[in-house]
């Protein structure tokens, strides 16, 4: 009898053991450019609390990643872009009130490869030539974008249409949300991209800057004029200073994470987000991206304190050409 009643107590503390670890996982997913940032606040997260909580980053693109959230599946979502009335209207559905976090700028790079020897820089109206709906089976060389270049195929690559990296450059670029030529090879992990271009000549991409930074030595990075004198500099590079300051455009952008209300109780998650707003705009430096002011945390962590839900964009989606902060101070 006194084993019995010891093997229950040896069973039952088991099992509010896995009870209890099971409380202290943080479920992440969602975009593959705000990947790099939240998995390094995750590491020095994790290292900070010992092991006691557990921190699992996903990559499901920005698309993917709301559709978790919506359904519950997710504590936070990782998100390039700015909620769509779409996914508004699916977390309403649900019944998931989500906070909306900006954690860093990023400036969407324009790659080649590293043999091409003729694109010196490209202007928004010809990558818009090259991208839009119309170009699909029309615009497929190079000497078709500028006479003087080659007389070869051009082999488009780019974010995947679950990516919200994807919703920013057609908006930004074609003018409308979701709307390009469809033969491209696209994907929502941007390693893919990043080998597709690195190992073809006549290549031409587009993906989050930071994945650039990591692969320097496949990749060329291309300038963009916005040609509309904005920057009065001509062709510009995604670089720190040329985001922070707003002359590379239209390729900048904030991102985001989106956090489940009802997660936001949690003990752990309310740990997560401060060590997050303490400790992001170092961390987005270091993988790559810009930091946002520090104004910006600020604004943003106070969001998550007084649980205020929704977006500052209206759930519209992608907005070009807008200052987080200044958004932020308007509530």
């Amino acid at each position: 009898m006194k084993k019995s009643i010891i093997s229950l107590i040896a069973i039952f503390a088991v099992f509010m053991s896995i009870k209890l670890h099971a409380a202290q996982v943080i479920k992440i997913d969602g975009s593959s450019t705000v990947y790099p940032i939240t998995e390094a606040v995750a590491e020095e997260f994790q290292k900070a609390e010992k092991g006691k909580i557990k921190v699992t980053v996903g990559i499901s693109g920005t698309g993917g990643g709301f559709k978790k959230l919506c359904n519950g599946e997710t504590d936070i979502s990782n998100a390039s872009r700015p909620i769509k009335p779409s996914e508004v209207e699916l977390c309403k559905k649900k019944g998931i009130d989500y906070i909306e976090i900006p954690v860093a700028y990023d400036g969407i790079a324009i790659l080649a490869n590293p043999k091409n020897n003729w694109v010196d820089y490209l202007t928004v109206k010809e990558l818009k030539k090259i991208w839009e709906p119309e170009a699909q089976v029309k615009i497929t060389k190079w000497n078709q974008i500028r006479p003087t270049w080659p007389d070869k195929e051009i082999h488009l690559f780019g974010a995947g249409v679950d990516s919200g990296t994807y919703d920013y450059f057609t908006e930004a670029i074609v003018g409308k949300e979701h709307s390009s030529r469809g033969d491209f090879t696209s994907s929502e992990d941007d390693n893919v991209l990043v080998q597709g271009i690195a190992t073809d000549s006549l290549a031409l991409g587009f993906f989050g800057v930071a994945y650039y930074e990591y692969n320097k030595d496949k990749l060329k990075l291309v300038p963009i004029d916005d040609q509309n004198d904005s920057n009065g500099k001509g062709p510009i590079l995604p670089e720190y200073d040329n985001v922070v300051k707003g002359a590379y455009q239209p390729l900048s952008r904030p991102i985001f994470i989106y956090v489940n209300k009802k997660s936001a109780d949690k003990p752990e998650i309310q740990r997560f987000i401060d060590f997050y707003m303490k400790n992001g705009g170092q961390l987005s430096k270091e993988v790559g991206y810009v930091a946002l002011p520090a104004l910006a945390y600020e604004l943003g962590f106070k969001r998550f304190e007084k649980r205020i839900t929704g977006s500052v964009f209206g759930g519209h989606g992608s907005q070009v050409g807008v200052k987080i902060e200044e958004l932020l101070q308007r509530e």
